[in-house]
C-alpha cells in the first residue's frame, strides 16, 4: 500500500505541475504572440512547455501500473493519447522558438515566414491541450469511474465535460470561434476542474484502499 500511495503522489503532483506550468506559460508567451518584440519571456514560456510535456506523459506512465489492473484498454489509451499530446506540445515549443528566432532576426510581422510559424503554434496549441485533454478525460476518467480508486464525483466531472470541450474543439476548427474565446474558455472549464481536483486528491489523499484491494484480487 505504500508504494500505491507514492504512485498516487506522484500522478498527482505531475497534474498539479501541468497547472503551474501552463498557465503561466500562456501568459508570458501571448503578448508575444500579439504583436509583441521576442525576449527571454518567450524562452521561459518555452521551458516551461517542456516542463508541461514531461508532466503530461508523467501522469500516465506513473498511474499505469495502477490503472492497468482496472482496465487495461482505458489504461494504455490514456498512455497513447498523453503522450500523443505531450508530442504535439513539443511541436507548439519547437514553433515559438522558430518564430522568436526569425523575429530576433528581424523579419517583419506581415512576413509570410511568421505568419505560418504562428498558424503552427496556434493549431498546435489547439490540437494539443484543446482536443487530447477530453481525449485524456475519457480515457482515464471511464477507467476511475468504473474502479472506484477516487470518489467518483470526480471523474464524472471530466466524462461530462470531455464532449462539450470535444464539441468546442470542433466549432474552433470550424472558424465558429477562437480558441481563446469566451465560449471556447467556459467549455473548457469542467475539464480544467476535473484534472486539479483529481491532482490534489491523489497528492492528498491519495486512492480509495477497497478499490486497490479489489484489483490486487483481479490481478
Amino acid at each position: 500500500m505504500s508504494s500505491m500511495r507514492a504512485i498516487a503522489a506522484a500522478g498527482g503532483a505531475l497534474y498539479l505541475l501541468t497547472f503551474v506550468t501552463s498557465i503561466p506559460a500562456l501568459a508570458l508567451k501571448q503578448p508575444f504572440l500579439d504583436g509583441g518584440e521576442p525576449g527571454p519571456m518567450v524562452a521561459l514560456a518555452a521551458v516551461l512547455e517542456i516542463l508541461l510535456a514531461i508532466a503530461c506523459l508523467g501522469t500516465a506512465v506513473v498511474l499505469l501500473p495502477v490503472l492497468r489492473r482496472h482496465g487495461e484498454i482505458g489504461a494504455f489509451g490514456f498512455l497513447a493519447s498523453r503522450g500523443l499530446e505531450a508530442a504535439i506540445i513539443m511541436a507548439d515549443v519547437v514553433a515559438l522558438l522558430s518564430l522568436s528566432t526569425v523575429r530576433t532576426a528581424g523579419v517583419a510581422l506581415d512576413d509570410p515566414a511568421v505568419a505560418a510559424l504562428t498558424a503552427l503554434h496556434d493549431w498546435a496549441f489547439l490540437i494539443g491541450p484543446g482536443l487530447m485533454a477530453p481525449i485524456n478525460a475519457l480515457c482515464l476518467g471511464s477507467v476511475l469511474y468504473r474502479s472506484g480508486l477516487v470518489p467518483r464525483a470526480i471523474p464524472l466531472i471530466g466524462l461530462i465535460g470531455a464532449p462539450i470541450q470535444l464539441v468546442s474543439v470542433v466549432l474552433s476548427i470550424l472558424g465558429v470561434y477562437g480558441q481563446v474565446s469566451t465560449f471556447a474558455s467556459i467549455a473548457a472549464l469542467p475539464i480544467a476542474v476535473w484534472e486539479f481536483s483529481l491532482g490534489v486528491r491523489l497528492l492528498g489523499w491519495g486512492f480509495r484502499r477497497d478499490a486497490l484491494e479489489r484489483g490486487a484480487v483481479a490481478a
